[in-house]
C-alpha cells in the first residue's frame, strides 16, 4: 500500500470516529472524573508528575496517565471539551494501530475490522469518559508493543524488540489490565507460524516478567489503597470461577449486539452449588476444545480469535478484587483491549464468504459493512449523548438498572445541583434502601432533607451517616449545623 493510500484510510478512520463522538466531544465530566482529575489534589500540585511517579497517595500505579491528566489541567483546566477530544483522537488512533497490526497478520477485511472497532457502541464507555483515558493511551503503547514484536519477529532486528519491550513498559504504566500481552505475542506467533518454538517462549520471557512485577503492584495498591480490607465479593474460588464463564459471554453478547448498554450492570449472584451455574463456562471450554482440536483447519481462525478475546479478558474475570466489584462483576470499559479479536474474527469470516461468491458476494458484503456500520455509528452517537452530562448519564443507568445503589446516589446528586430537590430526595433514599450502610448516602439525603425544610429527618439522616462511618467529617459539620438550625427555631 503506498503512503497516500494509507493516509487516507488512515485519516478516514480518524475523521468517522470523530463524528460519531461529536455528542460527546461537546459533554463535561462525569462520574469519578471529578475525584481523578479536576478535583485530584496531586492533578493540580506543581509537582504532581513526582507523585504520580511516586505512587504517594494514588489509588492506582497508573504514573503515566496521571502524568497525561496534570498537562491536560495545565492545558484546558476544567474545560471538559480538550480532555473529550484528546481521548477521542485517542481513541481513533488505537483503531489505526490495530489497522496495520491486523495487515501484518494477514487477517482479511483488516481496514473494515478497525474501523468498527472504532465506533462500537461499547467503546463509548471508553472514549467518551474521560478518567478512562488510561484504557486509550495504555491501548496506544499496546498496540505499538505488539507492532514492533512482529517487526522484529519478521525481521530479527534486537532494536525492534527493545523497542517493543520499552513500549510494553510504557502500557503497564498506563494501565496495568495490559499485563497479558504476552500471551497476545505468542499468540500472534503462533498464528503466523502455526507452531512456538522454545525461542519464542525465551523471547516471551521479559515481556512476561514485566506483566508479573506490574501485576503484584496493581493487587498490592488495589488492596491497600482501594479496598483496604473491605470484601466486595464474599463467594469462594469455585462461584468465581463459575462466574468467569458468565463473564465471557456476557462481552461476547454486546459485542455481537450492543444494545441496553449500561454504565453499572446488574449483579449476578453466581451459586456454585447449583449445576446450571456452570453451563456457561463448561460451554466455553468445549468450543475452545473443539477448535483445539480442529487448529489445522477451520477451528485455526476460531482459537486465534477467541482464544485472544478470553486470555486478554483473564484480569477482569474476577479472580482478583477490586473496587467496580462493589456495583457490578461486569463494565463495558473492561473489554477495551480484547473485542478486537470477536470483530475481526466476525469481519474476516464475512469476508472470505463473500469471496466465495464472487461479483455477487462483493456486492453482497458491501452492503451488509455499510449497514453494520451505519448502525454502529448511529448506535455511537446515542451512546455518546448519554455520557454528555452526568444527569443523562445516571438517568440512563437507573432506567435501566434501577437496584443500582451507586446510579440512584449519583443520580440524586445531579438532581441536586441543578436545584430538583425532591426528585434528588425521592433517588438518595432508593440509594440507602438498596445499600443500607451507604455513609455518604445517608449524608446527601440529610442535605437534602435540610434544604427542603425537613429538620429533624435531616438530623437524623446525619446520624445515620455518622453511626456508620464515624469519622465523617463532613456528616459531622452539616449535623453541628441542623443542630442549630433545630435550637434557633428551624430558620
Amino acid at each position: 500500500m503506498s503512503g497516500q493510500a494509507f493516509l487516507a484510510k488512515s485519516g478516514l478512520i480518524v475523521l468517522i470516529t470523530l463524528a460519531a463522538y461529536l455528542p460527546a466531544l461537546r459533554g463535561g465530566f462525569v462520574f469519578d472524573d471529578y475525584p481523578l482529575i479536576t478535583e485530584n489534589g496531586m492533578v493540580r500540585a506543581d509537582d504532581g508528575i513526582r507523585l504520580f511517579w511516586s505512587g504517594a497517595g494514588t489509588a492506582d500505579y497508573y504514573p503515566l496517565t496521571g502524568s497525561l491528566w496534570w498537562l491536560e489541567w495545565r492545558w484546558w483546566g476544567d474545560h471538559a471539551m480538550g480532555y473529550h477530544v484528546l481521548d477521542v483522537l485517542l481513541h481513533a488512533a488505537d483503531a489505526v494501530l490495530l489497522w496495520m497490526i491486523l495487515r501484518r497478520l494477514n487477517i482479511p477485511g483488516a481496514w473494515l475490522a478497525a474501523l468498527m472497532f472504532a465506533i462500537h457502541p461499547v467503546n463509548v464507555a471508553t472514549a467518551a469518559w474521560i478518567s478512562e483515558q488510561k484504557n486509550t493511551l495504555s491501548m496506544l503503547f499496546y498496540a505499538v508493543a505488539i507492532l514492533l514484536y512482529l517487526r522484529f519477529n519478521a525481521e530479527s532486528r534486537w532494536r525492534w524488540y527493545a523497542w517493543s519491550l520499552g513500549a510494553f513498559l510504557l502500557a503497564l504504566c498506563s494501565k496495568t489490565a495490559v499485563v497479558m500481552l504476552p500471551f497476545a505475542l505468542l499468540g500472534c506467533v503462533w498464528w503466523l507460524h502455526g507452531r512456538l518454538r522454545w525461542k519464542d517462549w525465551l523471547r516471551g520471557a521479559p515481556f512476561f516478567a514485566l506483566s508479573f512485577l506490574f501485576g503484584l503492584v496493581t493487587v498490592w495498591f488495589q488492596y491497600h489503597r482501594v479496598l483496604r480490607g473491605t470484601t466486595f465479593r464474599a463467594e469462594g474460588f469455585f462461584s468465581r470461577l463459575a462466574a468467569a464463564g458468565w463473564v465471557v459471554w456476557f462481552y461476547l453478547g454486546k459485542v455481537l449486539w450492543p444494545v441496553n448498554l449500561s454504565v453499572i450492570y446488574p449483579k449476578w449472584n453466581v451459586d456454585a452449588s447449583r449445576g446450571t451455574s456452570w453451563l456457561p463456562l463448561l460451554l466455553l471450554a468445549g468450543c475452545l476444545a473443539l477448535c483445539w482440536s480442529k487448529r489445522k483447519t477451520w477451528g485455526r481462525p476460531l482459537l486465534f480469535g477467541v482464544g485472544y478475546f478470553v486470555v486478554t479478558l483473564f484480569p477482569v474475570l474476577g479472580f482478583f478484587d477490586q473496587g467496580f466489584y462493589d456495583y457490578s462483576l461486569v463494565a463495558d470499559h473492561w473489554q477495551y483491549y480484547s473485542m478486537i479479536g470477536i470483530i475481526a474474527l466476525v469481519v474476516s469470516a464475512g469476508v472470505a464468504l463473500a469471496r466465495r461468491f464472487g461479483d455477487r458476494g462483493h456486492t453482497l458484503g458491501v452492503t451488509v459493512s455499510v449497514v453494520v456500520l451505519m448502525g454502529l455509528g448511529v448506535g455511537t452517537w446515542v451512546r455518546a449523548g448519554v455520557y454528555a452530562t452526568s444527569g443523562t448519564l445516571w438517568l440512563d443507568t437507573v432506567t435501566k438498572n434501577p437496584e443500582a445503589w451507586m446510579a440512584q446516589y449519583n443520580f440524586g446528586l445531579a438532581l441536586g445541583k441543578a436545584g430538583k430537590i425532591s426528585p434528588a430526595i425521592a433517588h438518595f433514599q432508593q440509594a440507602v434502601q438498596l445499600k443500607p450502610d451507604f455513609a455518604e448516602a445517608h449524608n446527601y439525603l440529610g442535605t437534602a432533607l435540610l434544604q427542603a425544610g425537613k429538620v429533624p429527618e435531616a438530623i437524623e439522616q446525619y446520624r445515620q451517616a455518622l453511626r456508620i462511618k464515624p469519622d465523617y467529617m463532613d456528616a459531622q459539620i452539616n449535623l453541628d449545623r441542623a443542630l442549630s438550625r433545630e435550637s434557633s427555631g428551624g430558620n
